[in-house]
């Protein structure tokens, strides 16, 4: 038995509903083609209906044959057009012209126009429709073909490829952080589905950097793709090292040790020409590939680095890169709207030693886990004033062991603590290095402001750092965490208050720099939102790159890329999101979605009914159960109205017939949610349960 809802101390049970004594033969409702549904309906629809072996009721067998055809209680007369045929559909807009408006609100939304079109949409979250290749356009077999697989629309998911003939190099395989349609998402990885098909010809991974959106999906695809060697250095080995040790399943990877300056052949038409750039992770490689149509300069993240009088270094390797000649640049786009200049690394350093000496109280930086270089600067200033460093947070701790074992963290002894420690220290020789800077629900940060965390408690007067900046989409949940603080009494510093936060991405003037010491003959802008991009290719056109040179592409677009051209062709390959959901991977689509979204914005309705098998009866008032729609104790008119309409329903089944529970099911989902709708103005999932005794 199904346990009743607390909420329907009035919405379930009750006397069963007595059959009448003689009621007349009633022509059952007409089926109509099933019209579109609401996004909360149409995804909880049954599949179609396979009819069940023919059962007669004692009642029906005595029954005469009937016409073929005809149903059971239906008139001869019945009209011999369908709508599925061409032909006129009685009754289809039977009611009054409100009824009939309301029915076309519901079914199609507030405003929909009254034909039946509708125009097909893109969805990242679904298959892209395949564009064919022109039939009088060829594949060009000299031609390197370049495919984004991610990272040009949305922050995160880095990954692209370069192919010619039977050989394919991968450049970054990275993971994107949910989104806001992406509800109970972890993360989402590139689609590997067109590579998955040619894994004999991959002959390399090249990671350029530790951040887990340029390396966060390997253990996902790894098997998938064939295991190809990776490049790789060394932080970023050990990073990747230590994540696969929580996939027990995945092959083992064949990491390649590289470093700044190694020319490596990749295979018989790929070289590899590794170069370092500033980045806020130690080691952070950019490639140059030496194709046969030339070479393609891929940037990763990057930023230039500045010292206190504002003069740039490390210039010279990317002027050495300009004079080997470039065919195209993918350069990083994710800071190409910002004017100016990277701040220096030195001007965060000493506005952070500020704060720390001014404050009273505890102090909590939350920032990055992978910003290295930055830790490594907080805990030499730790040092400097006195205070002990807490970690918190599993990543922190994971990624300073492995800068320790490598050298890129050096702590004196007894200057890292545990956070069980804290409590043994007064509060102004204590400093917290914690993750959860973009409001993370489930980093370090937010347990110790929702007052989960065990060991860390706010209190008034703590001084609170964030020295991250606000990743796109993160806006509001970062603001939140702000206000959450200084509720609390916190102390509240970030970067649009101080310069505490250098980005790791080169603004538009670094970038026109970059552009002019390479000039490149094509100039593809990567890492970023469309937007970002086209802002990118403005600058490359400021800096003396031909309007016609500049390609803003797509996930999933092919460019073939001559020895004089860059053309994107009309092909495409699956660039649609893959979503991972705890230990499923890609098995959450967009119908699952829908309906999550669907049930967070308008809840759902349960409708339980318990029917004679054989005689279509209710056996007992309907049970309703309302989750996230509406209280059932506050609304008994609603409740009665929809009781009224389910037992008007069961009675014009004729008695004699069976009960098809598909049928009775995709009846009360049209027919509920339609009065729901009218009465409500919104949509909820209606999930009908048809129990036969």
């Amino acid at each position: 038995m199904m346990k009743k809802n607390e909420n329907n101390n009035s919405a379930a049970g009750g006397a069963p509903t007595p059959a009448p004594k003689e009621r007349p033969r009633i022509k059952p409702p007409e089926i109509r083609p099933r019209a579109p549904m609401p996004p909360s309906n149409r995804s909880a629809a049954m599949p179609a209906h396979t009819p069940r072996p023919a059962q007669q009721s004692p009642r029906a067998a005595q029954r005469p044959p009937q016409r073929p055809g005809v149903r059971p209680g239906q008139s001869f007369a019945r009209p011999q057009s369908h709508p599925q045929h061409g032909g006129s559909n009685p009754g289809s807009s039977g009611g009054s012209r409100e009824e009939r408006e309301a029915r076309r609100e519901y079914r199609h939304g507030p405003g929909a126009p009254r034909a039946a079109g509708t125009q097909l949409q893109h969805s990242k979250m679904g298959p892209r429709p395949q564009i064919a290749r022109d039939p009088n356009e060829k594949p060009n077999p000299d031609a390197v073909r370049l495919v984004p697989l991610g990272g040009l629309e949305e922050i995160g998911r880095n990954c692209s490829f370069l192919e010619y003939k039977n050989e394919i190099v991968i450049i970054d395989m990275g993971l994107q952080f949910p989104e806001e349609e992406t509800p109970g998402i972890d993360y989402i990885i590139p689609n590997v589905e067109y590579l998955e098909k040619k894994k004999q010809n991959i002959a390399a991974i090249i990671l350029t950097h530790g951040h887990y959106d340029h390396i966060g999906a390997l253990p996902h695809v790894l098997a998938r793709i064939g295991n190809p060697p990776i490049y790789a250095t060394s932080i970023t080995k050990a990073i990747i090292e230590k994540r696969a040790d929580d996939f027990p399943n995945a092959p083992k990877m064949n990491v390649q040790l590289v470093k700044d300056g190694d020319e490596i052949k990749l295979s018989n038409n790929f070289t590899a020409l590794f170069f370092g750039v500033p980045h806020t992770i130690p080691e952070t490689t950019g490639v140059m590939m030496k194709t046969p149509i030339g070479n393609i300069v891929h940037f990763a993240d990057f930023r230039l680095e500045y010292d206190d009088e504002g003069n740039v270094h490390g210039l010279e390797e990317f002027e050495k890169l300009g004079k080997m000649g470039v065919h195209t640049f993918m350069v990083d786009s994710t800071a190409a709207e910002r004017t100016g200049h990277s701040i220096s690394e030195k001007t965060v350093e000493r506005n952070l030693e500020e704060i720390f000496r001014a404050a009273e109280g505890r102090i909590a930086v939350a920032t990055f886990s992978s910003l290295i270089t930055r830790i490594a600067e907080i805990i030499k200033i730790a040092e400097k004033i006195g205070r002990k460093v807490a970690l918190n947070g599993y990543s922190m701790k994971t990624n300073i062991q492995i800068a320790q074992n490598l050298g890129f963290v050096k702590a004196k002894e007894g200057t890292l603590i545990s956070v069980e420690e804290i409590s043994k220290y007064k509060d102004d020789k204590v400093l917290i290095l914690t993750t959860g800077a973009q409001g993370e629900s489930n980093a370090g940060l937010m347990k110790i402001i929702n007052g989960e965390h065990r060991h860390i408690k706010i209190k008034p007067g703590d001084t609170f750092v964030l020295s991250s900046s606000v990743i796109p989409g993160n806006e509001r949940s970062v603001q939140t965490v702000k206000d959450n603080l200084a509720r609390q009494g916190a102390i509240v510093y970030h970067s649009a208050l101080v310069d505490i936060h250098s980005s790791g991405h080169a603004p538009k003037d670094d970038i026109a720099l970059i552009i002019k010491l390479l000039k490149p003959k094509f100039l593809m802008p990567i890492h970023g939102y469309y937007f970002m991009r086209a802002a990118n290719g403005m600058t490359a056109r400021e800096s003396g790159v031909a309007k016609d040179n500049v390609r803003l592409m797509d996930n999933g677009q092919i460019a073939e890329l001559t020895k004089d051209s860059f053309k994107v062709t009309k092909e495409t390959v699956p660039a649609y999101y893959v979503m991972v959901d705890g230990l499923g991977v890609g098995d959450v689509e967009e119908v699952v979605l829908r309906d999550r979204r669907a049930l967070a914005a308008e809840g759902m309705l349960v409708i339980i009914l318990t029917v004679d098998r054989d005689k279509g009866r209710l056996l007992k008032n309907p049970d309703i159960i309302s989750r996230g729609f509406i209280y059932l104790k506050d609304n008994q008119e609603v409740l009665d109205e929809i009781r009224k309409r389910i037992r008007g329903l069961m009675t014009r089944i004729p008695n004699f017939k069976e009960v098809e529970p598909d049928y009775v099911k995709t009846l009360l989902r049209d027919q509920i949610g339609q009065y729901l709708y009218t009465k409500t103005k919104r949509r909820p999932m209606i999930l009908p349960v048809v129990i036969e005794i």
